[in-house]
């Protein structure tokens, strides 16, 4: 096909290497990698002869107890600061990305989502997780009647090596969506990118590895087609994670070594994904348009590429002609060319080879449906969007089994709620659905249906369209993943993608002796006075388990009778005798709110010092009522500590602090608890802080 500029620039000189134990790999034998716009070569990849029993040795050697040797918040730190390094180098990568066969906006969903997503997991990380080498997870279950003998589930960073193994159509996003989580858990990489569009890989890690942000040995690459006896050195402290085809990731899955020691295995499928239409919507409806467009740009974005686009379009049986004009009309405006071009909404798909596999799949599902459009014939890696109607989808297996990775769909009508909810399901597992429906009955009805067999499911409407980030955005806050034909695993989802990647492990012993192991407070564990009030101490000079048991405070009516005015809560077990006396309490009680006014006035104190203030409370809980005449003693413990960057609007460096509070009444009984988050200043400054 004649683009619009068959002069476009190319990079034959680029030469994809590995990097294998902190060296480039510079010699081995070279293939050529096609630019899918021009066909022409954009770069060489580079097979070298790898020693993988080395390579992994010294990423469990070297990059693993560099690793460790940090916090998850200094981890998260460094993928922070990486995401800014690679932010700033975009636009070359946004260069290369073109040959790939993206445009602009194609590769906007790659290369800044990528970065995106590492700054999103990076602050996830450190608002949710320990500022330890670990994550203590959960609260404290007490396993005697006593409370000396208690349970505690902490994540620990694995000794072994994330292996990730990633797709051709996101070589940015699918790389450091892994790459973060993991290092943030304190496990080195090893990425093995697929040879297609391998070249923006490695331009973006070498990048990574020019920035020296990341510790020696904490990643490799490996520049091949296929990564020899890799697996076959891995043991179980190492975990491998695959993106692609549901045939090859099964063929790895069931590896001998994989399968002998029990190796973790996530996998991420290409799905059958589907969006549906709901009976309620018609043509004159917001929904109906909102839902053409969903489908026409899953379609062509990526130019089909994606392991979340639209295959199956479910529809009310009487809105299949509705759906396929519309459809039809949308796509006709389709301007398929040079994705350098600002005019071209559709470029080539990645390679000569893709567009061959995607006729193949195409033509096994012409035989079983009707194609009712084609925009057109194209050459070489180009293609144009196909439309392919089941007009019955219940009896017509291939079209929920055969996916066509390019841009297609199959519309599908159904003829009752409970039909759509049935073809939604029958791939048997995806990654990600949609609905589209006006009527929230209709919307909780199908998505409930629906929900087992999707990682992730969409509903739309007109209230919440204008800010979706639509059907095939996987985002970083949340899991991504699928079960069945989608590979069964889980990715992203925030903090727990850093968890995903860490050894659980539930600790057992005296609160005491836990509390030391995981350096946070545990409740029944010994504490010791604080040389000074807390309060006048800096960040840096408070430990886990320091305290301050305070003065004794008598509760009167008078107090009761203050709080309730001042509040204006009134509620009758506070205020009204006769009405408290028929209570659950028998008598008027104090409010518990009162109760945690009252003890934060005996444990502050009042003067100038490190403490800069009180922002959040959490676990509050009231035990037992409070009543005129009895007293109250409460006690602040140092819980856990967190180091937060000083920024260029922060007048001081500081750290968040939280204290696990304590009141007790005058029979030792406990009547509230709760945790105080407050920000104290702290004497030194750190690398982290002011970039």
């Amino acid at each position: 096909m004649e683009t619009d500029n068959q002069n476009q620039e190319t990079s034959s000189e680029l030469k994809v290497q590995s990097y294998i134990q902190g060296k480039w790999l510079s010699k081995g034998s070279e293939t050529d990698l096609i630019s899918a716009i021009n066909e022409k070569p954009v770069a060489q990849l580079v097979e070298a002869d790898i020693d993988y029993q080395s390579a992994l040795e010294y990423g469990r050697n070297v990059g693993g107890p560099a690793l460790r040797k940090l916090t998850i918040h200094e981890r998260a730190f460094k993928i922070k600061f990486l995401a800014a390094y690679l932010m700033e180098r975009k636009e070359k990568h946004y260069k290369l990305s073109s040959h790939t066969g993206a445009t602009r906006k194609d590769s906007w969903i790659d290369i800044e989502g990528g970065y995106g997503s590492m700054f999103v997991l990076s602050s996830k990380a450190r608002r949710e997780l320990s500022d330890l080498p670990f994550h203590v997870e959960g609260g404290t279950e007490r396993l005697s009647r006593g409370g000396t003998f208690v349970g505690q589930h902490i994540c620990v960073p694995k000794h072994g090596i994330a292996i990730h193994i990633n797709a051709f159509n996101f070589p940015v996003w699918g790389m450091v969506e892994k790459l973060a989580p993991a290092i943030m858990a304190g496990q080195p990489c090893i990425i093995k990118p697929s040879p297609v569009g391998s070249y923006l890989a490695y331009e973006v890690f070498k990048d990574i590895i020019e920035s020296e942000i990341l510790p020696e040995g904490s990643v490799q690459f490996i520049a091949a087609d296929k990564p020899g006896d890799l697996l076959d050195h891995l043991n179980s402290q190492d975990s491998v994670s695959f993106t692609g085809s549901a045939t090859t990731g099964k063929k790895l899955k069931s590896h001998p070594n994989i399968v002998a020691n029990s190796i973790q295995f996530n996998m991420e499928a290409d799905s059958l994904n589907a969006s549906i239409l709901g009976p309620d919507v018609t043509p004159d409806m917001e929904e109906f348009n909102l839902f053409i467009k969903e489908v026409g740009m899953e379609m062509t974005v990526k130019t089909g590429q994606k392991c979340t686009a639209i295959r199956r379009t479910i529809v009310p049986r009487e809105r299949l002609e509705d759906v396929s004009e519309a459809l039809k009309n949308f796509l006709s405006k389709t301007t398929i060319g040079d994705p350098t071009d600002k005019d071209t909404r559709m470029g080539p798909l990645a390679s000569s080879l893709q567009s061959q596999r995607f006729d193949e799949q195409l033509a096994v599902l012409e035989d079983v449906t009707d194609s009712i459009f084609s925009n057109g014939t194209h050459e070489g890696a180009f293609t144009s969007p196909k439309i392919l109607v089941c007009h019955q989808p219940m009896k017509v297996d291939k079209v929920h089994e055969v996916e066509a990775f390019g841009p297609m769909t199959t519309i599908m009508p159904y003829d009752s709620t409970e039909e759509a909810i049935q073809l939604a399901n029958k791939s048997d597992g995806s990654l990600v659905a949609s609905l589209f429906t006006a009527d929230d009955d209709i919307a909780a009805k199908i998505t409930l249906g629906c929900a087992p067999y999707h990682g992730r499911f969409m509903v739309i409407n007109k209230d919440s369209a204008g800010e979706s980030t639509g059907h095939g955005s996987p985002m970083p806050h949340m899991v991504h993943g699928g079960p069945g034909r989608a590979g069964g695993g889980e990715e992203l989802g925030g903090a727990r993608a850093v968890l995903h990647n860490m050894q659980r492990i539930a600790l057992q012993g005296s609160p005491t002796t836990l509390m030391n192991i995981v350096k946070q407070h545990i409740k029944g564990a010994e504490t010791k006075e604080a040389p000074k009030h807390p309060f006048q101490m800096y960040f840096e000079e408070l430990e886990v388990g320091q305290s301050l048991l305070s003065d004794v405070r008598k509760v009167k009516d008078q107090d009761v009778e203050d709080f309730a005015n001042l509040s204006g809560d009134h509620f009758y077990a506070h205020t009204d005798p006769d009405a408290a006396s028929r209570s659950l309490f028998g008598k008027i009680v104090a409010h518990g709110y009162f109760v945690l006014s009252a003890a934060a006035g005996q444990f502050v104190h009042p003067d100038e010092g490190p403490v800069l203030l009180n922002y959040g409370l959490e676990n509050l809980a009231f035990l037992a009522p409070v009543a005129p005449g009895d007293t109250i003693q409460t006690k602040l413990i140092v819980k856990r500590k967190t180091v937060r960057q000083q920024r260029e609007m922060d007048l001081f460096p500081f750290g968040v602090v939280y204290w696990d509070v304590e009141v007790k009444n005058q029979e030792d009984v406990l009547v509230a608890e709760y945790t105080i988050l407050t920000l104290v200043k702290r004497k030194n400054k750190l690398d982290i802080d002011l970039i």
